[in-house]
């Protein structure tokens, strides 16, 4: 039986792209030596790129985005309508919509969605922000755009449930969308035909 092993600090490489979805142990050893034995410079800018993100970036005070300022653009731009609120997964999922041009309210992003089979419930979703912002006298819609997964719909209940007794106007994104597509990999003319026909969206609906 071979004894050979790999120096700990590829191993240690190889484990931390790991991380990232999808990446299985072959997946992170191929980009482990690509960047070793072909791209030493894009390794380097990779990890320079990776350490000023994890120093300059924070989440937006208002809308939980991230943000390099304690306020985001879009939360800074006086011009957006202050009386909607789209409450979305990722921040993938505000440039999407932004691409669009269809909305001209504000967000909120959850940076994920239940999920009982990941460990993730209620409490590890920011949702005492998302209140504080629903319920600051200036929205009167709040827009659930989560995806049409089954955790997706699985949050979008839990927080019409959540924000209902707020007396706000509770929508959800039409079903233009496909069941089971996610809004990064939507076309823009079927999302925007998603905003244009949201409708009023009580928990428990088909």
């Amino acid at each position: 039986m071979s004894a050979f092993k790999n120096p700990p600090s590829l191993d240690r490489l190889v484990s931390a792209l790991r991380v990232l979805p999808g990446v299985g142990p072959k997946s992170a050893s191929r980009m482990a030596y690509h960047l070793l034995q072909r791209d030493k410079a894009g390794a380097e800018r990779l990890a320079r790129a990776l350490d000023h993100a994890l120093t300059e970036l924070g989440q937006c005070a208002c809308c939980n985005t991230f943000s390099e300022t304690p306020l985001c653009a879009l939360c800074a731009d006086s011009s957006r309508d202050p009386s909607t609120l789209c409450v979305v997964e990722m921040p993938a999922d505000v440039m999407t919509l932004e691409h669009t041009e269809g909305y001209q309210g504000r967000y909120f992003v959850l940076m994920g969605r239940l999920s009982p089979l990941d460990g993730i419930g209620p409490r590890d979703l920011p949702l005492e922000k998302l209140v504080a912002q629903a319920d600051n006298g200036a929205v009167r819609e709040v827009i659930l755009a989560t995806n049409f997964t089954a955790e997706g719909e699985a949050t979008a209940h839990v927080l019409s449930t959540l924000l209902k007794p707020y007396g706000l106007q509770i929508s959800r994104i039409a079903r233009g969308m496909p069941v089971g597509g996610e809004l990064e990999h939507t076309d823009l003319g079927t999302l925007v035909q998603a905003l244009v026909e949201r409708r009023q969206w009580e928990a428990g609906e088909d």
